[in-house]
């Protein structure tokens, strides 16, 4: 048996040339597969009205149709999507805007602006949320921007971060649809998970690219966001609160992002398996396998704490 060797690490400029045929191959099949659509096309138009400034009737809050859950997940969700030119300000300067990464992360852009779009039009026309307080929210998250829990966060770790990340919101997107109970959102929401879905495809392929080029620098950086990860979210007002309602009513808690996006991507980059990790990658590995287990403990402690605490609520409700 062979003792694995530690390998000089790439730059950052290495990575780029060593991943590009991927990146030109990988933004075909986007483009080939990707379907076009129109954010207009899924708003209930007639359902619209004016508001005091031009002759109508302010937001009240009977006039929404939502649950406080979804609704707390719907704003979730927009502001993320608000935060858009953070995002792009960070790909731009760990990628590069030459070349099929460039026009990766323009199209990227482009894509994600249209989920802002249709998820404030839905809410606006629907009257759903308070359109002040969003438009309050909307400017505090994105003047603070995103926190990164990475120092010197680089290439690699951006897109490891976008692959767990695009995931994660599509799971999130796809509950919220559900727990509207409108079909309207439903649709919104499944168009946009799409999206998402075809996202995280590009980056995971990326990843998994690299983890073939430089198996143990980039497994590190796995390792650094997945056992440091957190919800571009976080940064929005009532985050906390917002988040908690979510995990409580399944939208996006512990055990989906272990069993949904953690495992998943894991898995298809054959990341326990692998054979190719130097002295550095098996270090994270080992470390990776026990955060895991831990994740999963956490994740069980939290279901049966749930699950106690909604059968509280229904007895308060039925007595």
């Amino acid at each position: 048996m062979t003792t694995p060797v530690a390998r000089h690490p790439l730059t950052q400029l290495q990575l780029l040339r060593e991943l590009q045929p991927t990146a030109e191959q990988n933004l075909e099949r986007h483009l080939s597969i990707s379907k076009e659509w129109n954010p207009h096309d899924y708003i209930p138009w007639d359902e619209g009205r004016n508001f005091a400034a031009m002759g109508g009737t302010d937001w009240d809050p009977s006039q929404s149709r939502l649950s406080e859950t979804a609704k707390a997940a719907m704003i979730t969700n927009l502001l993320t999507e608000d935060n858009l030119p953070s995002y792009h300000r960070e790909l731009a300067e760990n990628f590069t805007l030459d070349s099929a990464w460039g026009t990766w992360v323009g199209r990227w852009t482009a894509e994600e602006n249209r989920h802002g779009i249709v998820l404030r039009d839905y809410l606006v026309v629907t009257r759903a949320v308070d359109p002040v307080a969003l438009e309050q929210a909307r400017m505090q998250h994105m003047t603070v921007g995103i926190d990164s829990p990475l120092e010197g966060a680089n290439l690699l770790h951006s897109l490891a971060y976008v692959t767990f990340q695009e995931l994660a919101t599509r799971v999130s997107h796809r509950n919220t649809g559900r727990a509207c109970g409108d079909p309207v959102a439903d649709r919104i929401l499944a168009r946009i998970a799409a999206d998402e879905n075809l996202h995280m495809i590009f980056y995971r392929n990326l990843c998994g690219a690299a983890l073939d080029i430089a198996p143990d620098q980039t497994a590190k950086a796995i390792g650094d966001v997945v056992m440091n990860f957190q919800m571009p979210g976080l940064t929005q007002p009532n985050f906390r609160r917002n988040a908690v309602l979510m995990a409580k009513h399944g939208i996006y808690d512990l055990r989906q992002h272990l069993d949904d996006v953690i495992s998943p991507v894991l898995r298809k980059w054959n990341f326990f398996d692998r054979t190719d990790f130097g002295p550095e990658g098996e270090q994270v590995r080992d470390r990776m396998a026990t955060f895991l287990e831990d994740l999963d403990a956490q994740a069980t402690k939290f279901e049966a704490s749930r699950d106690r605490a909604l059968a509280r609520d229904a007895a308060r409700a039925a007595g």
